[in-house]
C-alpha cells in the first residue's frame, strides 16, 4: 500500500479525483468535525439530516455510503461508525481500520482518500496510526493507494517515521 497525503481542507479535497472518500462519525460528537464536517458543510447539512433521522448513528460497525457528486469530486462518501469518542483507543482504531479495508475491498476500490479514525483530534499518534494501517493492509494487492487526510504536522511525522522504519529494517537485513 502506498500512502499519500492531502490537507484537511475542502480546497485540497477538491483537487483530488478519486472514487471514494472515507471518514468516521462518532456517536457522541455533534456537530461533525474533520472530513465528515467538511462534507456536511459542502452537502448543505445533508449528513446532519441523516444523523437527526438516525439513518446515520456512528455506532461501531456501521458504514453508510452517500453520493458525493456533484457537490464534491468523489463518487462515494463512506461514513464509518466509530462509536463513542470517549471510549476510543488503539483497539477500536484497529477494528475500524480493518472494517474500512474490508469494505474498500468489497467495493473493489484500490484507491481512496481516507481520514483515519481519531486523527483529527490526535486521539492516536500519527506514527502509530500509520503502523496499524500498514500492518492491517499487509501485502494485499487490493489496496494500492490511500491518500490520508493529514495536517502538515501529522504528514511530517508519518513520513519521518516511515523513513526511520525503512532504515531499521535495512539494518536488520
Amino acid at each position: 500500500m502506498e500512502l499519500r497525503f492531502c490537507n484537511p481542507e475542502l480546497a485540497s479535497l477538491d483537487d483530488l479525483d478519486t472514487e471514494i472518500l472515507a471518514c468516521t462519525v462518532w456517536t457522541d460528537v455533534r456537530p461533525l468535525h474533520g472530513v465528515a464536517g467538511l462534507c456536511d458543510w459542502r452537502l448543505a447539512g445533508g449528513v446532519s439530516t441523516l444523523l437527526r433521522s438516525a439513518f446515520v448513528t456512528g455506532k461501531p460497525g456501521e458504514v453508510v455510503m452517500v453520493p458525493g457528486k456533484p457537490r464534491l469530486t468523489f463518487d462515494k462518501l463512506l461514513f464509518f461508525g466509530a462509536g463513542a469518542k470517549s471510549e476510543f483507543g488503539e483497539e477500536p482504531f484497529r477494528r475500524i481500520v480493518h472494517h474500512m479495508l474490508d469494505v474498500m475491498e468489497g467495493l473493489v476500490a484500490r484507491v481512496a482518500v481516507v481520514e483515519l479514525p481519531g486523527r483529527p483530534d490526535e486521539l492516536i499518534a500519527a506514527e502509530r496510526a500509520a503502523d496499524i494501517l500498514l500492518a492491517s493492509a499487509g501485502r494485499k494487492r487490493e489496496h494500492d493507494v490511500w491518500t490520508l487526510v493529514e495536517g502538515p504536522d501529522g504528514r511530517k511525522r508519518i513520513t519521518q517515521h516511515m523513513i526511520e522504519e525503512r532504515r531499521r529494517v535495512r539494518r536488520v537485513i
